[in-house]
């Protein structure tokens, strides 16, 4: 009887790891670009990029909030206001400012300087002084190679009125968090498939870019492309990072000494684009493309289960 015992414990382990999506749960289903999410007092609050539109999903259908032609609606957040700043992608990039019902209240279309968002506003995080940064991406042809290096980084002061640049020559930037002490920012770098971090300074500027965790070094390349590398990210509030891999098919979790310390492998699709946690962060809800070449970007938003 052990040994049959045995013998179907072991079973039962190799069917768990064949079907080690089963407790992927599918929430929102035909989404053109799905981002940013956002889980905000029981509601999920996402973007698509190829349908520019703001949503709210009420846990049974979902509302579009806003929407504005040639926007590209990329990254979300939320601001100690209870506004959400919403990332346009399209190249030049702009900068909305939204009620939590999606009326824009400000758009930024150029920085402090007046010149434009090269490459597009690809993805927002608010720090806990309430201060906002911004990144721009690049020219984006998912058949084709990268082109101009022109990434930066921006950040608008609490009650500040203009966005300023604290960081550039940054390679194809796309998520962005910072630290639960406000100390830290990290910044993906998607085409050199590299995480980046920098010293966050008292008025909010940055100083001491570092290298952070290289992603090809902490999981097997899943595809040979130029664009694999990490998307959107989120910190816990521990200080853990929860990083998308673009064309990876993954959400990896690291530590903030860089650290892997786990892979959810997502069954939804290989564009995996950002995550959101549910509450007390025993859940985490995923973007996800389908396919990462897919110019329509057709894709979902996943639930799946935390792990401590």
């Amino acid at each position: 009887m052990r040994g049959i015992a045995t013998f179907f414990g072991a079973l039962a382990v190799l069917l768990g790891a064949a079907d080690g999506h089963a407790q992927e749960v599918t929430v929102v289903s035909d989404v053109l670009g799905p981002e940013g999410p956002l889980f905000i007092d029981g509601n999920l609050y996402y973007v698509g990029w190829v349908s520019n539109g703001l949503y709210r999903w009420d846990g049974r259908t979902s509302t579009q909030l806003n929407n504005l032609a040639g926007c590209s609606h990329n990254g979300l957040a939320l601001t100690h206001q209870r506004t959400f700043l919403v990332a346009c992608t399209a190249d030049p990039g702009a900068i909305i400012e939204t009620d939590m019902n999606g009326k824009q209240l400000r758009l930024w279309r150029t920085d402090a300087s007046g010149g434009p968002f090269a490459g597009g506003i690809n993805d927002i995080t608010v720090g806990p002084n309430g201060g906002a940064y911004a990144t721009t991406f690049g020219p984006f042809d998912p058949n084709g190679p990268p082109a101009d290096v022109e990434g930066r980084l921006y950040y608008l002061a609490p009650g500040g009125k203009d966005w300023v640049v604290v960081a550039d020559n940054l390679n194809y930037a796309n998520g962005v968090g910072v630290s639960p002490d406000g100390k830290t920012l990290y910044v993906s770098q998607t085409v050199s498939n590299l995480i980046l971090k920098f010293t966050v300074d008292p008025d909010g500027t940055l100083s001491r870019r570092t290298n952070f965790a290289l992603l090809s070094l902490l999981v097997p390349d899943k595809v040979k492309s130029w664009w694999l590398g990490p998307d959107s990210m989120k910190v816990a509030a521990n200080g853990d990072i929860y990083v998308a891999q673009w064309s990876g098919g993954k959400v990896l979790k690291l530590s903030a000494d860089g650290r892997l310390l786990h892979v959810f492998e997502i069954a939804a699709g290989n564009g995996t684009t950002n995550v959101a946690f549910g509450p007390g962060e025993k859940e985490i809800y995923v973007t996800v493309a389908k396919d990462p070449n897919d110019p329509q970007a057709r894709g979902r938003i996943v639930k799946i289960p935390n792990v401590p």
